[in-house]
């Protein structure tokens, strides 16, 4: 059974429920992204499996989740990427934002971001596909209307200058 951490609007850590509670009583809670660039800077998005219950095949950021009861947010940025793409890199926090949507959901969204150019091994039960791209090409994809995971977007927008 998944734990997950339970904050208050100061981001602390206050309790734990599992997922599935957090999802009925909707406690504001903490989640972590990744951004993970190459040489060329350009962004490796993944492309949600279609297993996933949210958002399937939409394109989400290099690699996230939440963050489990205990963890740190590095914690669950690291363990993140290692889940979803095999992999492990040094990362660098980015950001913190407040993050509400339509479903009354409310988290803490922790941003990192890091640098990679080798070989991913990816889990199919998470990512269906993985794919660099540059800035231009995102925006291009945005206004076409390829389907984006609602925090990514927020966070392009926010820090990317995106929209």
């Amino acid at each position: 059974m998944e734990w997950l951490a339970v904050v208050n609007e100061n981001d602390e850590e206050i309790g734990k429920m599992t997922y599935d509670k957090v999802y009925t009583i909707l406690p504001i809670h903490r989640i972590v992204h990744i951004f993970i660039l190459n040489e060329k800077e350009e962004m490796l998005l993944q492309l949600r499996s279609d297993k996933k219950s949210f958002c399937p095949l939409h394109w989400s950021t290099s690699a996230g989740g939440h963050v489990r009861y205990g963890e740190t947010y590095e914690m669950a940025a690291l363990r993140e990427i290692k889940e979803e793409l095999g992999i492990e890199i040094e990362i660098v926090f980015s950001h913190k934002d407040y993050y509400t949507d339509e479903r009354g959901i409310k988290r803490f969204l922790s941003t990192f971001s890091g640098v990679y150019n080798g070989e991913l091994s990816i889990n199919n039960n998470e990512v269906n596909y993985v794919k660099f791209f540059n800035i231009d090409t995102i925006r291009q994809m945005i206004k076409s209307g390829d389907k984006f995971h609602p925090e990514l977007l927020f966070l392009l927008k926010k820090h990317y200058d995106i929209s």
